[in-house]
């Protein structure tokens, strides 16, 4: 999969810059679409508002970690991995037995967007299995990342040479669309735009970027981590609007 986002609406981590060559060697995002076509000819394409793209292919794909892409009410969702607990999810949010991850997922944001009384981290909390998403909301400019807390789907995310986030379960887009401008996107974390990045079990806790660094001090990779021994405050706030606000973020200190 691959999901390409405008500076302005991905509002990527700035720490993904912090390797030393940064975006010398990243691509533009027309780039690295190509790259993506070029690698996956069959795959499907979608082209978003304000030049954000999603993309998925079928080919080459694990059973154990099965692809699916759906598009509800203007809202784009892909989803890499199993759900162990579907019946329950349809059945907390009213769907049919027919409904896909994909879809449970869609109704889940809907759901937390429009009218839900909990924040972001318990909509993925409740999900059991290996997973990891993408959904784009076009109508608000939302977007919503996630991977489960034991990382078992791969999931990487980098920046552009504009800036733009890329996200991918394909390292080598990757690698070769931001060069070493990029890391592995959090197990047990979520990403939305605006708000930034925290993790479902502790959403009180910042997630910090951490930098590894070669023997003459240039910063080679970065990876991000819950710090548990910091605590963001919360400010009780009532309304579902103010969920979104609520969720505990990390966009660097």
């Amino acid at each position: 999969m691959l999901g390409l986002f405008g500076k302005a609406t991905g509002k990527p981590p700035q720490e993904l810059r912090l390797p030393s060559v940064g975006l010398e060697n990243s691509k533009s995002p027309d780039e690295i679409v190509e790259i993506f076509r070029s690698k996956w000819p069959n795959s499907t394409v979608y082209n978003l508002p304000h030049g954000n793209f999603m993309a998925l292919s079928h080919e080459e794909e694990s059973p154990n970690h099965p692809r699916s892409i759906v598009v509800m009410d203007d809202i784009f969702c892909i989803f890499v991995g199993i759900l162990a607990n579907m019946a329950d999810l349809r059945h907390h949010y009213g769907l049919q037995r027919q409904a896909t991850e994909a879809m449970i997922m869609v109704e889940a944001y809907k759901v937390l967007r429009d009218r839900a009384p909990y924040p972001p981290d318990q909509v993925v909390k409740d999900l059991e299995g290996k997973f990891a998403f993408i959904i784009f909301d076009a109508k608000t400019g939302t977007l919503f990342a996630a991977r489960d807390r034991e990382g078992s789907v791969e999931f990487q995310w980098g920046m552009a040479s504009d800036g733009s986030l890329i996200c991918s379960d394909d390292p080598t887009i990757i690698r070769d669309g931001c060069g070493k401008a990029c890391a592995p996107f959090p197990p047990g974390c979520i990403f939305i735009n605006g708000i930034g990045l925290t993790s479902f079990d502790h959403p009180l806790h910042k997630v910090r970027a951490m930098a590894h660094e070669d023997d003459r001090g240039n910063v080679t990779a970065v990876f991000f981590q819950v710090d548990l021994y910091t605590r963001i405050p919360s400010i009780p706030r009532t309304g579902s609007a103010s969920n979104w606000a609520d969720a505990a973020v990390v966009e660097g200190d």
